[in-house]
């Protein structure tokens, strides 16, 4: 079985982006590879077109077109051609796409295509409650049609993209993202920064950052030595037209609070484990995601997590249990959760070896490739 996965990011040194798409899509390939399934990856919107090799992966890096008029529907064009070449060339049986912006829309590609619910504009902005693009909901639309079946990772966004694009009489399987467990191993969980909540993602209003002030406010009224430290990518700001979310979170944050509160931006993902192990705990205020790989990396390297209440999350968390789980808006309740396990390390060490279970129950990428392949095969069949 040789199947390919149509990107706009994917973690690697010559790739312009890579975020929670790219790294869920790099962990099933490189768990396909190790099941024998030949795997190659086309990633476009790049800065030159060049084809190399990582981890048994074939990976294709497509320039960047630019067309003078109706560039949506040219650069659609060229990348479906690109496709249907390699996939005579190489023998490619199966083509998996993402729903964000509705990429494959305009294709006809000589292979089953399967959309996998990473997120697409229509979902966030039903979720996020945000007038959307009627142009963005046709490209994503128009996709939806060509494909053949879906692979959602939380059953909650399967069964929302399943009632806004109204798709009937297609299959939609819930597979969840997943990790190689052996490349998230943490033999020291009691050592960490005593204080310290970190927080990682984009910078971004639908993730819930703008609660983070107030909430933060509220913890070091209860733990003055409390520090929040922020890693990740600064955004506009959708809502105020700002060019900086974070000088938007400057700016509601206590003049005192904001002394113990570090944003180092944009890191290597490589470094971001040894963050995770320095933190006391990692929170997630998020409004809109569809299941959240940096909550299920902190998990796997025990660490207790604070996470938004909403949808998806709860297949990742028990409340309680493997983690705590409010509602952003609610900064009281939020804050309380995060100094409980501030001030109980028996807890903190409870919930952080809990998580690590579940995660080994539910997010084990070697599992979880043995789901896809499945999957695959009755795409390809026609069965599904």
């Amino acid at each position: 079985m040789h199947i390919a996965f149509l990107t706009p990011e994917y973690p690697h040194a010559s790739v312009l982006h890579a975020a929670g798409i790219g790294t869920s899509i790099k962990n099933l390939a490189v768990a396909l590879v190790q099941k024998k399934v030949t795997v190659t990856v086309v990633v476009y919107g790049q800065k030159e077109s060049i084809i190399f090799e990582e981890n048994g992966v074939c990976i294709h890096l497509i320039k960047n077109q630019k067309y003078k008029f109706l560039g949506w529907y040219f650069h659609r064009k060229y990348i479906q051609n690109y496709l249907n070449n390699l996939i005579q060339k190489e023998r490619i049986d199966l083509v998996e796409a993402p729903d964000w912006t509705g990429i494959t829309a305009f294709m006809t590609l000589k292979v089953p295509l399967v959309i996998r619910f990473h997120g697409s504009d229509t979902y966030f902005c039903y979720i996020e409650k945000r007038k959307q693009k009627e142009k963005n909901f046709w490209f994503e639309k128009l996709a939806i049609r060509k494909a053949n079946a879906f692979v959602a990772p939380t059953s909650f966004a399967g069964e929302v993209s399943k009632k806004l694009f109204k798709i009937k009489n297609k299959k939609i399987q819930t597979i969840h993202y997943g990790l190689a467990l052996e490349n998230f191993e943490n033999h020291n969980p009691a050592v960490y920064e005593k204080g310290l909540i970190l927080y990682i993602g984009t910078l971004i209003r639908k993730k819930g950052v703008l609660e983070l002030p107030e909430i933060f406010n509220k913890v070091r009224v209860a733990f003055p030595e409390a520090k929040l430290v922020l890693i990740g990518s600064d955004s506009f700001d959708i809502a105020t037209k700002s060019g900086s979310t974070w000088e938007l979170m400057q700016s509601q944050f206590k003049k005192e609070d904001l002394k113990q509160v570090q944003y180092l931006g944009k890191i290597p993902y490589g470094t971001v484990q040894n963050y995770i192990k320095n933190a006391h705990v990692c929170v997630f205020p998020t409004y809109a995601e569809t299941l959240g790989m940096v909550t299920i990396e902190s998990m796997a390297l025990q660490k207790p997590v604070v996470n938004s209440n909403i949808g998806w999350s709860q297949e990742l968390i028990v409340d309680g249990e493997s983690g705590f789980l409010v509602h952003p808006s609610n900064h009281s309740l939020y804050s309380e959760r995060i100094v409980s396990l501030l001030k109980d390390e028996r807890l903190c060490l409870q919930i952080g070896k809990q998580a690590r279970e579940r995660v080994d129950a539910f997010f084990d990428i070697k599992k979880l490739g043995q789901e896809n392949c499945a999957f695959y095969e009755e795409v390809i069949r026609g069965d599904a």
